[in-house]
């Protein structure tokens, strides 16, 4: 019984922050209303009703930011998260995280920093520039994250660029281990260009056989260039959707708000087919995001899975050729395999969170058209 009434209390609460949220921000015909009203409305309701709708997306979106705060998304971005989560104002302190310039868009702004974007790049480039290939540029890339901002700018730069002609003039002195790039390795590169589902390898495979390129080029392609190009693909796609999601757990909390107040007004309204219409539009404007959310979240689904196939092609192809070049694309091929399967588990489960909210949004129209 204690547990059965903890957890209805927590329901109660996520239901009254998410619509005095809603309040707080202006929604609509929300503004003279008040967070002690919007608490009874959603308290009110009969169960699963209003306040269950309310509760799961509060529910999803503390989910939601705490995959960000474990993701591999920048480092400045997963402390805010950490900190919206453990912040003694619960559900209230994530929703203000979510909305426009709060914690996420500040934690954005800070990525942005040059400091930051130099750290990041000198941590990309120890990942991604194996030191059997490339151990002028790792050992650079490692004393510059050991040092102070300066010396990571200075990477930046110019000693990437002079570490890497150190490599490279080792490589072509190195007659005994020198790689021997044929048409076939070309070949593939060219299929990379012209066809790889991640744009930044797109760009590494062209940069790879631009005109005047030489067999070191392409070899360089194969040595870190292709894992530097999945790396940024990874990157861009985990920011990219964290960034629309944050936005649509924002607006979400809004339109609810809306509907639950307006199913809430329908109770007293003078014009009860008026009050009436107003809460099914509002309950559809839920759905209709929902619906939207969904959908985008089943193309990623697909899109994170089709990476994940190609990686693991290109890993079982590095595997099975036996060959100088491709060897060394096999341990990124394995770990940006992972990477895409773990990102398409996470789209379906978001997916299915939205398809639930799509549900109850539906259900909820009709409850209030009967």
């Amino acid at each position: 019984m204690a547990d059965s009434a903890a957890h209805a209390m927590r329901r109660r609460r996520w239901a009254a922050s998410w619509v005095a949220v809603g309040l707080l921000t202006g929604a609509g015909t929300l503004a003279d209303a008040t967070p002690a009203q919007a608490y009874t409305v959603a308290v009110g309701a009969p169960a699963g009703q209003p306040s269950q709708v309310a509760a799961a997306a509060a529910d999803e979106a503390r989910a939601s930011v705490l995959r960000l705060a474990k993701s591999g998304l920048p480092a400045e971005i997963r402390a805010s998260a950490w900190n919206a989560l453990r912040s003694t104002r619960g559900d209230a302190a994530i929703a203000e995280w979510l909305a426009p310039g709060g914690g996420y868009d500040a934690a954005k702004q800070r990525v942005r920093d040059a400091r930051s974007r130099n750290r990041a790049f000198c941590e990309r480039v120890v990942s991604t520039h194996p030191a059997g290939f490339s151990p002028e540029v790792r050992s650079a890339a490692e004393r510059a994250l050991k040092g102070t901002d300066a010396d990571r700018a200075a990477f930046v730069k110019t000693g990437y660029a002079e570490a890497q002609k150190r490599d490279r003039v080792q490589r072509d002195a190195d007659a005994q281990h020198r790689l021997e790039v044929g048409e076939r390795h070309r070949a593939f590169v060219r299929s990379l260009a012209e066809a790889d589902p991640g744009e930044q390898v797109r760009v590494a495979a062209q940069w790879a056989l631009r005109p005047g390129s030489v067999d070191a080029d392409v070899a360089e392609f194969y040595g870190y260039g292709w894992a530097t190009g999945a790396a940024l693909d990874v990157e861009a796609y985990r920011l990219r959707v964290a960034d629309t999601e944050v936005r649509r757990h924002h607006v979400l909390s809004m339109l609810i708000a809306r509907a639950v107040a307006a199913e809430e007004a329908l109770k007293s309204s003078a014009d009860a087919a008026k009050a009436r219409a107003e809460a099914e539009r509002a309950w559809q404007a839920v759905s209709g995001h929902a619906d939207g959310a969904h959908t985008a979240w089943l193309d990623e689904q697909r899109a994170a899975g089709a990476q994940a196939e190609s990686w693991q092609s290109i890993a079982r192809l590095a595997k099975e050729g036996a060959d100088a070049i491709w060897e060394k694309i096999a341990a990124p091929a394995e770990a940006r395999q992972g990477d895409w399967a773990q990102e398409r588990t996470e789209a379906a489960a978001t997916a299915a969170f939205w398809k639930d909210m799509l549900d109850r949004a539906r259900d909820s129209e009709n409850r209030v058209k009967s």
